[in-house]
Formats: C-alpha cells, sequence, structure tokens
C-alpha cells in the first residue's frame, strides 16, 4: 500500500509541476504578460526550479524545505512569510505531508489542510446519505431478482437495473433538476439548492444529489448480487434443503443470502472510490461544495497544492477500501481462511 501510494502520488505530482503548469500558476499570480526571464524569477524566488525528485521529498517532508535569501530577510517553505536569519534559523527543517503541512491554495488563499476537512466532511455526509439508499435498494432488488431466474419479476428487475446503470449521472441529474425543479415543466417537488443543504441539509434540497448518484451505483450492484444469487440458488446444498421440505422463505435468509453476499461486498467496498469520482460531476451539477467541487476548482485553477492534496486524499480512500474488502472477504468466505 506504501509503494502504491508512493507511486501514485509521485505520477500526479510530476504532471502537475511540468513547466506548462508552472508557467501558468506564475501567471496566474503575477501577470499574464510575464515574459519568461519574470516567470524563472517567480519560480526560483517560490522554489519551483528544484528538481523534480527533490520537490517531491520536501513535499513529502523527508528533504528539508528550500529557502531563499532576499534583501527584507529569508522566504523558505517551512517558514511563515519573510523572516530574519534568526528566526529562520528556529524554522523546522522538514515540513510536508507527513508532517501534517499540506501547503497553501493559491485559489482560496488558505491552508489546504482546513479546505479539505471542509469539502471532505461535506462530501462524507453525502456518502453516507447514498450508501444509505443506494446499498439497501441495490441487494434487495437484486436478491429478488435472482431467486427465480426468468421469472417476470426478474426481467423487470434486470431491466431496471441495466437501465440506471447505463444513464451517467450527468444525464439522469439534468433530468431530474429540469423535470422536478424548475418552472418550464412545473413539478417543484424540490424547492432549495445543494448549496444550502451544506448548512442546513434537509429532504427538498438533498434529495436530488443523492437520488442522482444511487441510481447509478444501484444498477451494478443489484447486477451482481442477482448473478450470486441465481448461482447460489442452483447449488447442490440448495436442492437438498428442497427436498427436506425447508421452506423457500428459509431457504432463501438462511442458506443462500450469506453465500449470494460475499461478490456483491467486494463490488460495494469498490463503490467508494467511484463515489469519490462520481461527485465530481454531481457536485458540480448541483453545486454542491465538496470534495468533487473542490477538486474541479483547483484543476481549473492550476492550484498545485490542492491538487496534490486531493490526489493524497483519493489514494488514501481507494487502498484503505481495498484493505477492508480483502480483510472482508476471507471472513465472509471460510474457504479462503482453510486454503
Amino acid at each position: 500500500m506504501i509503494l502504491t501510494a508512493l507511486c501514485l502520488t509521485f505520477v500526479v505530482f510530476f504532471l502537475t509541476n511540468l513547466y506548462p503548469n508552472l508557467e501558468k500558476l506564475a501567471k496566474t499570480q503575477g501577470n499574464f504578460r510575464m515574459s519568461e526571464e519574470a516567470v524563472n524569477s517567480w519560480l526560483a524566488s517560490n522554489g519551483y526550479d528544484k528538481p523534480t525528485l527533490v520537490k517531491y521529498g520536501q513535499w513529502l517532508g523527508v528533504l528539508p524545505g528550500w529557502t531563499l535569501e532576499t534583501e527584507d530577510g529569508v522566504r523558505g517553505r517551512c517558514i511563515n512569510g519573510t523572516v530574519s536569519a534568526e528566526e529562520a534559523a528556529d524554522a523546522p527543517g522538514l515540513c510536508g505531508i507527513l508532517q501534517g503541512d499540506w501547503g497553501y491554495s493559491t485559489v482560496f488563499k488558505e491552508d489546504v489542510a482546513g479546505i479539505i476537512a471542509v469539502r471532505l466532511g461535506n462530501t462524507g455526509y453525502l456518502m453516507f446519505w447514498v450508501l444509505l439508499l443506494m446499498v439497501p435498494s441495490a441487494l434487495l432488488v437484486g436478491v429478488l431478482a435472482g431467486m427465480r431466474e426468468g421469472s417476470p419479476l426478474d426481467r423487470s428487475l434486470s431491466t431496471f437495473s441495466i437501465l440506471t446503470t447505463a444513464t451517467p449521472e450527468y444525464v439522469s441529474g439534468v433530468i431530474f433538476i429540469a423535470v422536478f425543479t424548475s418552472s418550464a415543466v412545473g413539478l417543484k417537488w424540490f424547492k432549495g439548492t445543494a448549496t444550502s443543504a451544506m448548512e442546513n441539509p434537509t429532504f427538498e434540497n438533498f434529495f436530488l444529489p443523492v437520488l442522482t448518484i444511487s441510481l447509478y451505483g444501484m444498477g451494478y450492484i443489484a447486477r451482481m448480487t442477482r448473478a450470486s444469487m441465481t448461482e447460489v440458488m442452483t447449488a447442490q446444498y440448495i436442492r437438498t434443503a428442497r427436498l427436506k421440505g425447508v421452506s423457500f422463505h428459509n431457504i432463501v435468509l438462511k442458506h443462500a443470502l450469506r453465500n449470494a453476499l460475499i461478490a456483491p461486498f467486494t463490488v460495494i467496498m469498490l463503490q467508494f472510490p467511484w463515489l469519490l469520482n462520481g461527485v465530481v460531476i454531481v457536485e458540480t451539477l448541483f453545486n454542491y461544495k465538496g470534495f468533487g467541487w473542490v477538486l474541479v476548482q483547483a484543476a481549473g485553477n492550476n492550484d498545485i497544492e490542492l491538487l496534490l492534496a486531493v490526489s493524497v486524499v483519493s489514494v488514501i480512500v481507494v487502498l484503505v477500501t481495498q484493505l477492508i474488502s480483502d480483510i472482508g472477504y476471507v471472513y465472509l468466505n471460510p474457504r479462503i481462511r482453510i486454503s
């Protein structure tokens, strides 16, 4: 996990620190008409002229931060503002991600750690309600469809699952906004905006973003659950239970359901990384200022430090959910422990 995290963050760091991106950053912070010499001078005065591996080590916090002596004093990565040489000597030598220093946002003019904490909290609240709606609904649809393969109920629920999976969030979201909030259609069932839901979430201003994300992920989980349930219902021990006279209700709940949920469990855990990507579209569409929204703002404004922080959080979420998935799969499937 550590090696994977280092590789992924280095790739993102390398791409965001390419010269065209640094040049755009310099002109954004200075003047768009800056000459090449002025751009190089700005990059040197802000520590961007170092080799990529050195800058990556400083960003991680395993190499000493850069310092620059000017006429007004000493500036540096680990120094807040411009200070005297004596004060600079007392400043910490290492200040990177490992030390909790996530950098400074050039767009929001705030510490990156504070921005990430607030926006990730907003997205976490959104994801909680998405999972609360999506997972039980998808499992119910999948189990009902897989209990009796080929029945009219199976065909209907399978068609519904395929339709939800085939409809991207930016399509369903626009449809929901046009139908349920627009005055042109007249169905003003949901009032307020998702922006107001960050401070005062209600059913009217928060349900549409939750429904938009849930529908897209629901179909995939439901299809996997149906396939797993169908396979289990044809197993030998299920046939034996039927021959013994066990009721169909008990067969499904006591014998088939646990084994049928082994494969969907892995799929459900994979939804966490997908939700981080899915919220980018939905949060931008509904103007819900969460993790996805701040990613769009950072990418659109070339906020390098904020982009790197977003990549770190994304990598951690992906790796941790994969670890939980592997551990949970072992507990759900005793054959893995025995082998």
